[in-house]
């Protein structure tokens, strides 16, 4: 992963890119800012958790499809057992995707984990166990994503590489054939 955004681009996804970056803000600044304003843990504990929910269904189900053309979930198969779904775009339109775009999606998928994990090292600190607990379920959204997203791009470069495999040996294959056929 590169640590520069891409030069000379704009973003092709501009309003999803902000609501890809508010939810993650709007929850980190509010968990935050939050003891200056409310002396209520439950409202600091609905709110924060209430925007990170939002955040992890706008990263799962609108961003990472069209920011990255990756889209994940997990599901319960008849024998009980939690099966990974993965679903990637094409290597033509993969190939297509906005880099910055791209850069911004997995740089504040990244970023937001280890803010909240600070958030989280700050809160035993304090020891402030309660608080611990917003973070602890904030922190568990986030990495759901990253562990979803992760797995979804090494199965789409899987997919890729297997395809461009049978892509190479079929070409192989018919030259091989076509040159004894001349013979």
């Amino acid at each position: 992963m590169d640590l520069n955004p891409p030069a000379e681009q704009n973003y092709a996804n501009p309003k999803t890119c902000f609501f890809h970056v508010l939810f993650k803000a709007g929850a980190l600044a509010f968990y935050i800012l939050s003891a200056l304003f409310f002396d209520s843990f439950v409202i600091i504990f609905v709110v924060t958790v209430l925007l990170a929910a939002l955040d992890f269904w706008v990263v799962k189900n609108v961003s990472g499809r069209i920011l990255v053309g990756l889209r994940w979930w997990n599901e319960i198969n008849d024998l009980g057992e939690s099966v990974w779904k993965f679903e990637c775009l094409d290597q033509e339109s993969l190939a297509r995707m906005n880099k910055k775009d791209s850069w911004l999606f997995w740089w504040t998928l990244y970023l937001t984990a280890v803010a909240w994990i600070v958030l989280g090292i700050f809160s035993l600190i304090r020891f402030q166990a309660d608080y611990l607990l917003v973070v602890g379920v904030c922190l568990t959204l986030s990495i759901a994503n990253i562990v979803g997203f992760t797995k979804c791009r090494k199965d789409a470069k899987k997919q890729i590489q297997q395809f461009a495999t049978q892509t190479l040996a079929s070409r192989v294959s018919s030259t091989l054939q076509s040159a004894f056929t001349v013979v």
